[in-house]
């Protein structure tokens, strides 16, 4: 016995056929199989779909209203298995779930949605924005961004870049304070410090080898990182900041970078999605040209 799905794809292509002939040709099977669908489709409908002689076929009217309904399921049917080859633009429609920190947002993502929207407007962003690590379950996120580093093994994720971090200060609180060469040599300069939300204190700068320093008496404390930037451009203080916020800086002279032998280890930057196995069109075409733009960052 044929297979339901299959009867109905022939009874489709005969239905717009001058003959089973015809359709047994498109169909690349034999005029006897297309016969025999028929045949068992009219059984099971209990209905004449075909009106036959010797040299072609006319459709009922029962069977003109099957086939605009066997088209339709078939489509709908057809549509379950398409390929990421084959996606259509309906496919893409939509509403995408996203979750970064604060300032990586701003300076990254925010940039890389934008033109992920420019070329795709059917699509739709919600945007998280927090230092603290999302519950990306419960909050039902789609896609993450993550610097440092990413534990949980039940998550799909890319490494794109690696973030380096630098000691910098402007050129005149430079020529004020001199060159740092040691890691105590930063108790004696007026510092940043980054306010942890988590722990409720304080961040330490970190060097290579696993050193660390404590800005125990810092000159400015906040918890954002492009305020912690803004008071080393006025030239408040020494601060360790991300790359992807001073590189562009300090080649233009804006800031110095010391201590750079000591610099630490880079942090990963990870694009991340919490949902394993098959996941949307538009989720996967929005994480993909998230990590092709921020592997170009």
């Amino acid at each position: 016995m044929l297979n339901r799905l299959e009867m109905l794809r022939i009874f489709c292509i005969a239905a717009d056929a001058v003959s089973f002939k015809e359709a047994a040709i498109k169909l690349g099977i034999s005029p006897q199989a297309v016969t025999r669908a028929v045949r068992e489709l009219e059984r099971l409908q209990g209905e004449l779909l075909f009106h036959r002689n010797t040299r072609n076929i006319q459709i009922t009217a029962y069977g003109e209203m099957l086939a605009t309904r066997a088209r339709q399921s078939v489509a709908q049917l057809d549509g379950l298995f398409t390929s990421a080859d084959e996606t259509s633009e309906s496919d893409l429609e939509g509403l995408v779930t996203l979750t970064a920190p604060s300032v990586l947002g701003r300076q990254l993502l925010l940039p890389a949605l934008t033109r992920i929207a420019n070329q795709h407007p059917q699509l739709r962003f919600d945007l998280r924005l927090n230092d603290r690590h999302a519950d990306v379950v419960s909050e039902k996120i789609d896609i993450g961004v993550r610097m440092g580093f990413l534990r949980d093994s039940r998550f799909v994720a890319r490494q794109v870049a690696k973030v380096r971090f630098h000691v910098v200060a402007t050129p005149e609180l430079f020529a004020r304070h001199g060159d740092p060469r040691h890691v105590e040599d930063l108790n004696a300069l007026p510092t940043t410090a980054m306010f942890d939300r988590d722990t409720g204190r304080l961040w330490p700068w970190l060097f290579a080898g696993g050193q660390q320093a404590n800005p125990t008496s810092a000159r400015f404390i906040c918890d954002d990182a492009e305020a912690e930037l803004a008071a080393v451009l006025s030239g408040l203080a020494y601060g360790q900041i991300p790359g992807f916020l001073v590189e562009k800086l300090i080649a233009t002279g804006q800031l110095v970078a010391v201590m750079e032998k000591l610099a630490p280890d880079p942090w990963g930057l990870f694009v991340y999605r919490p949902q394993r196995g098959p996941v949307s069109a538009r989720i996967r075409l929005v994480f993909d040209a998230i990590i092709a733009a921020l592997s170009e960052e």
